[in-house]
């Protein structure tokens, strides 16, 4: 399924007055790519990724489902927070999707357990969310978007509040089960590294209000691993989107503190994009 998007805007009203998240933003995203889009913070990622699931409306311009609909839904969304319903055990968090369309109990049963042991979690369909670390959340909360059969998969900052160690590992295992199905997934991230390692291509988005600055495609033969990310064309990859996004990020970085950025803020810039590098 390919997702065209054309002239989005987005306006919201505070108590200071209008604030103008997106400006315009033009992109295609083509059928069965693993895209990401990444930008300063505040430029409206997370409100394009909204906007896409239905969650919000624009202001102006379309979202564009282009394709034959060969599955049962059309968007899912995992979240930075992996929003798991508390009370529900992890096999009764997976199946939502199905359970809610009124599929018969065996069916959605049988789907919570072919995506548990798809994220190596079927010991653990017994457990409540408050059992469960961090990462292990994040493969629940994909283990349930993958579960509804969606044509098109979103993901908001997955792994941004995990520990690097699970980042790396769960970034291999989502590159595992997105090659067996290869769906359209669109990937929202600080992280450039984690981006040139999971994307085909990579939206980079200007300070908001946000645009499109540009899209690169990351030329890293797949598989990837960990051992990709010594590859030369992975680093190249990595500093050109750097050039192109450091003007953007210093820029919000003065919108947000205008008397100079501290070294402390500085150093979590470079970690927040950079991760371990």
């Amino acid at each position: 399924m390919r997702v065209v998007i054309h002239g989005l805007t987005k306006e919201f009203m505070t108590g200071q007055g209008k604030i103008r998240a997106l400006a315009g933003v033009d992109l295609e995203v083509r059928d069965r790519e693993f895209f990401g889009v990444i930008g300063p913070t505040g430029c409206g990622k997370t409100t394009l990724l909204h906007i896409i699931a239905g969650l919000e409306k624009p202001t102006a311009g379309s979202v564009e489902f282009v394709g034959e609909k060969r599955t049962k839904a059309m968007v899912s969304m995992v979240f930075q927070d992996a929003a798991l319903l508390p009370w529900r055990t992890v096999d009764r968090n997976v199946p939502l999707g199905p359970e809610f369309r009124g599929e018969p109990k065996p069916v959605y049963r049988r789907v919570a357990q072919f995506f548990l042991e798809m994220v190596r979690l079927l010991d653990f369909g017994s457990a409540h969310p408050n059992e469960l670390s961090g990462g292990m959340k994040q493969k629940v909360a994909l283990a349930r978007a993958l579960a509804n059969d969606p044509e098109v998969v979103l993901m908001d900052e997955p792994f941004a509040n995990l520990d690097a160690q699970t980042r790396l590992l769960l970034r291999e295992e989502l590159l595992q089960i997105w090659e067996k199905d290869k769906k359209t997934l669109i990937l929202v991230t600080h992280n450039i590294e984690e981006a040139v390692m999971l994307c085909d291509r990579i939206a980079v988005m200007s300070a908001a209000p946000g645009v499109v600055r540009s899209v690169i495609a990351v030329d890293v033969r797949r598989p990837r691993t960990i051992k990709s990310m010594s590859d030369p064309d992975f680093v190249r990859c990595l500093e050109k989107i750097w050039g192109l996004l450091r003007y953007e990020v210093d820029k919000a970085m003065r919108e947000n503190h205008p008397s100079g950025s501290t070294p402390s803020q500085e150093e979590q810039t470079r970690k927040n994009y950079f991760g371990w590098w």
